[in-house]
């Protein structure tokens, strides 16, 4: 009979340590409010180091070769006055941050679009069964300045950001003979300018913040993003007045997603 006393003493020693333990794994968890309405940095563990940005680019392309020209449009006439696919990667490392503001430093992308249509007669200006090309690939290298400190401080998840530096865009046009000419120049070239743009980005890690937190321990991305952005990108020789450069630049939108490492 006096074991009962022991036994009793013994069990609850044992359930007053499962309980503690039991609440320390708790706390090691996110808290169940953790969410968009929330603030879910507030609630996030340590994250991997955050150093750099990928993007993933794609949005519609019509190149400046026209405004080139007081009348004529010899793009248009060849390819129409649609616009096509382009498609882009970018590449920023975040070098510097700025406290209660975001990141800044450089940034490098590289695209490519492509057209065809039926060449054009020269007597009539009716199609021909040739086929004609124009591949371009315009990239940039630039600065970036992200503002992300309401997505990372408070419950709204946006980051507005700018960029702003100089544009290279290569060209090289072809037919079914392998040649060709564009604006009277036969083969191939480059047209430097400049290049800027404005965007936003919604942070996706708001949408389930435990899964960005698992997504970030076991591949090191801190942060999801899709983003819209407004580019201008001014490839015209930095105003050539020879008219000696072709005009592949445009202004145009873009989205895609982007992810921090």
């Amino acid at each position: 009979m006096r074991a009962a006393p022991a036994t009793f003493a013994c069990l609850a020693a044992v359930a007053l340590l499962g309980s503690t333990a039991s609440a320390r794994a708790d706390d090691d968890e996110p808290s169940g409010d953790v969410g968009p309405l929330t603030g879910y940095r507030s609630h996030r563990p340590s994250e991997s180091p955050q150093r750099f940005a990928l993007e993933l680019r794609f949005g519609p392309y019509r190149p400046d070769i026209d405004s080139d020209f007081d009348t004529a449009t010899p793009y248009d006439t060849v390819f129409g006055g649609g616009r096509r696919l382009y498609l882009g990667l970018e590449l920023d490392w975040q070098a510097l941050r700025i406290p209660g503001v975001g990141t800044l430093g450089p940034g490098l992308s590289v695209g490519y679009t492509h057209m065809s249509a039926n060449a054009k007669l020269s007597s009539t200006g009716a199609d021909s069964a040739e086929q004609t090309t124009l591949s371009i690939m315009p990239m940039y290298a630039v600065g970036v300045l992200r503002i992300d400190v309401l997505a990372r401080e408070t419950a709204i998840p946006l980051v507005p950001y700018a960029k702003a530096g100089l544009g290279y865009g290569l060209w090289w046009a072809a037919n079914d003979t392998g040649t060709s000419t564009v604006d009277g120049v036969k083969g191939r070239g480059a047209t430097a300018g400049t290049h800027w743009a404005l965007g936003g980005m919604f942070l996706l890690d708001a949408i389930d913040p435990r899964a960005s937190v698992q997504l970030d321990n076991e591949t090191g991305v801190n942060n999801s993003y899709f983003y819209f952005e407004w580019m201008r990108s001014n490839l015209d020789g930095f105003g050539d007045s020879t008219h000696s450069k072709l005009r592949v630049g445009t202004s145009t939108w873009v989205m895609g997603l982007a992810l921090e490492m």
